[in-house]
């Protein structure tokens, strides 16, 4: 449980922590918006920034847990947003967020894709990322590679779900999400996305970098790197 926190320490990576510590202390925001913030963290990041920082935010999903559902209740700093955030409409209701979470998240937006999202959200004054960046020369949509080079380069088993027989039903809907087919939906690995492009990007959309770490290699992957940015306007 979360004891006496609303969160647990040990599912939240420091090096995230870090990034949400230097915008609230440094670059004195106020106000957050966390796209993509339960999955496996139970919208850590969002309850830390409210209960250290006295922040106040969205946590954006579209799966929230029970648990997630039951903090927030106790957290009104904390305004849970049931949705994609690739949805305008929810876009709109973050709207005006002094920084923007995006943590392991843009290499698997599609329709939008990931750099169409930053456009979308581009009106925050800061945006930190933390997100697994491709080494290779070129951004490439994964699921474009061939299926051995596509599992080389993925963290999961051809027979794990929802990735066993991925590349058979690439093109046929998706049971969950309406006028989507299996190759646009966001619970598989979509991109490889190099720093150049990414950092591109956001300069085309007025963000500078301020801060950058390497903060090592994916798992075993040999193209992924995990990478931590600040950006502001």
């Amino acid at each position: 449980m979360f004891g006496r926190k609303p969160y647990d320490h040990r599912l939240l990576l420091q090096d995230k922590l870090n990034l949400i510590d230097l915008a609230f202390e440094a670059y004195d925001a106020k106000t957050f918006a966390d796209l993509g913030g339960v999955w496996r963290v139970e919208g850590g990041y969002s309850f830390y920034a409210a209960s250290k920082h006295g922040a106040t935010g969205h946590l954006v999903d579209t799966h929230p847990t029970e648990r997630v559902r039951k903090i927030a209740a106790r957290w009104p700093q904390v305004a849970l947003v049931e949705g994609s955030f690739g949805d305008p409409a929810v876009a709109q209701v973050v709207s005006g967020a002094d920084v923007l979470f995006l943590f392991d998240v843009l290499l698997h937006q599609v329709r939008p894709d990931w750099d169409e999202i930053l456009r979308m959200y581009a009106g925050a004054r800061i945006i930190l990322i933390y997100n697994q960046q491709w080494t290779g020369p070129e951004t490439v949509r994964l699921t474009d590679l061939s299926e051995s080079d596509y599992f080389l380069n993925t963290p999961h088993r051809r027979d794990e779900p929802p990735y066993d027989s991925l590349f058979d039903k690439l093109d046929e809907p998706h049971p969950d999400h309406g006028g989507r087919t299996w190759r646009e939906v966001h619970h598989v690995w979509q991109w490889g996305i190099t720093d150049r492009s990414l950092l591109s990007a956001l300069w085309d959309l007025g963000y500078r970098l301020e801060h950058f770490k390497d903060c090592g290699r994916f798992g075993t992957l040999p193209r992924f790197e995990n990478h931590a940015m600040l950006v502001r306007k």
